[in-house]
Order: structure tokens, then sequence, then C-alpha cells
């Protein structure tokens, strides 16, 4: 008898986890054809409109953020991808330095040829967002007007200090920036300030909260404005400690949402996105990479569709004058 119990119990367990495995893959199948129908709000072409108020640059540096701001003819760099001697053996990538200079310098430089970076922001200093800065700020065709570079907030996590060398990547960036003569800002400014005709205000820098710990949370986050639009760069904010509950709450209604930590699962919660109500998504990340309740949060709660900049090849949101918007990919084209 004890047997025979057994046997159903195991039949009974079997088929819940198989239709709970068809349950999700339907549920995927449904958000992604819903974030396709969403996506026709917008004209994804590949020559975006000449006439803009700003534009957000999103380059395809893999799982990695790298975002170009531009207004007005002024530039900023937010995060600079990957790296090429990443300390942390496990997770090294190919580095991105080459595709993000490359990128500059065919739209940022002047008739000199020289590239004018009004700011540089390492939103925090895990190497898939603070990697490629040496090299960048090396270049002896880049010039930067303020290096914003962020104390470290301790405590991290100890592999974020001797696995994956955090301190020491803030260092580099440091050092760098001295010998180039760059003007270096450790003390974040609270007010919005000005990118051409673009608003910039830093959020989140005091760090996450004070039960968060290590860099992700700490990481600053950019709120963008522009032609009566705004665009949010969330950084590697979750939701597992509240950052994300504070930035939703002082950011509030967006147009533009890039998405926290790639879209993995403890970011984008839904309380952010009831906040937030995003026009459009974008992810720093292959689409096939970012989480299931990610993807489902975005397609049936706030039906807002998702971009990925790896997908696309790298990604631009151009906003024109009268405010209306347009996304553009395939920007590394040969």
């Amino acid at each position: 008898m004890r047997s025979e119990a057994t046997k159903k119990t195991k039949k009974i367990a079997t088929w819940v986890v198989v239709g709970g495995m068809i349950a999700i893959f339907l549920f995927d199948i449904a958000s992604v054809l819903l974030s396709g129908a969403w996506e026709k709000r917008f004209s994804l072409t590949d020559t975006a409109p000449e006439a803009a108020a700003g534009r957000i640059h999103f380059l395809n540096t893999d799982n990695s953020d790298c975002v170009l701001l531009e207004s007005g003819g002024h530039f900023a760099l937010i995060d600079s991808g990957w790296g090429s001697d990443n300390p942390n053996e496990k997770s090294r990538r190919p580095g991105y330095e080459r595709r993000v200079l490359d990128y500059l310098k065919q739209v940022a430089a002047g008739p000199d040829g020289r590239v004018v970076l009004d700011f540089v922001l390492p939103t925090h200093y895990h190497y898939d967002h603070a990697g490629g800065f040496p090299a960048i700020l090396a270049d002896p065709a880049v010039e930067v007007g303020t290096v914003y570079l962020r104390e470290l907030h301790p405590p991290q996590r100890k592999y974020e200090v001797e696995a994956w060398g955090v301190g020491e990547n803030r260092r580099r960036i440091e050092e760098i920036s001295l010998g180039r003569g760059f003007a270096i800002e450790a003390a974040l400014p609270e007010e919005a300030f000005a990118l051409g005709g673009m608003t910039v205000r830093f959020l989140n820098t005091q760090g996450g909260s004070p039960k968060a710990k290590g860099e992700n949370d700490d990481s600053v986050v950019v709120l963008a404005e522009c032609a009566g639009r705004k665009a949010l760069l969330c950084g590697d904010i979750t939701a597992m400690y509240g950052v994300e509950k504070e930035i939703g709450l002082q950011a509030g209604p967006v147009d533009v949402l890039k998405l926290g930590h790639h879209g993995y699962s403890m970011s984008t919660s839904v309380p952010f996105l009831r906040a937030t109500r995003p026009q459009l998504a974008v992810v720093t990340n292959g689409i096939g990479q970012v989480y299931p309740n990610v993807r489902w949060n975005l397609a049936f709660y706030a039906r807002t569709p998702l971009y990925s900049s790896v997908r696309e090849n790298g990604l631009m949101v151009t906003i024109s004058p009268e405010g209306k918007i347009w996304v553009t990919g395939n920007l590394h084209r040969p």
C-alpha cells in the first residue's frame, strides 16, 4: 500500500512540475507576443531623424552597460561596458573598449577628430560597468570635462573586493583621469544640471538603503529630461532592499526606462513599474537573458515594449523637439 501511495505521490508531483513548466512556456510566448504588439507604438528604423532635442545611445557591449547622452552638441558617457583585463577570471568576457571608442569617434567627434565629453560617470565599479573606462579615458582623442567618481560605500561583499576588484577599478580610473588632467568630482551633485538642451539629475548619490550591501544597490541612477520626455537609467539597482521603491518615488512617471541589473530577477518589480509607468524599456542584455518575471511584469502589467541593445546591435532613442520618440537599431553597422 505504501508503495502504491508513493507512486501516486510521485506521479502527482511530476504532473505538477510538467504543468508548471508548460505554464511558464506559455506565459513566455504570450509576453513576447505582447511586447511585439506594444512595439508598434514606436518607429524602429535603421535611420534616426536629423532634428533632435536629445538622443540616448545604448551601445551593444553584450550584457554590460554603456550609454551615451547627447543634446545640442554636448555628450556624456555613463558606464563603459566590459574591459579587456577583468580581474575575475570566471566572468571574463571580450573587452569592448575599441567598439566604444570607434562609436564615440563616429558620432561625438568634432572637425578636429577630438571627442569632447562634458562628463563621464561610472554608476558603480563592477567590471561590466566600469571596466572599459581606463582605456577610453587614456585615448588621446578623448577629452572629458568632469569625471564623476563617487567614493566607495563600504562594506562591499568580500568577493567584490577580492575577485571583482571594485577598489582597484576605481583607483585605475582615478589615476588615468589625473594623468590626463581631467577634473574629478567624488561628491556628486544633488541638483539637476544642463547637458545642452537636456536636464540631468543624479539619484541614489549616497548609496543604497542602509540594509543594502554591495555595489549594485549603490549604483548612481540618472534621470534625464528633454523636450518634455523623461528617461531613467537604473544602473544595477534592485528591489531587494527597497532601493527601487525609493527611486520610483523620486523619479515618478518616465517615458524611457533602462532596466536595472540587466533584467535579472530581483529588478523591475511591479511596484517600481507602478511608480514609473514607462512607455518603452531598454535592457542592456540579450532578450533571452532577461528573467521571465521581468518580461511578464513589463508585458502583462506595464504593457511596455522591451528593446534589447544586444538584439538590435546597439539602440538609440531620439527625442524630437516636439517630444516625439523614435527608436533606431543597428548602431554598430560595418
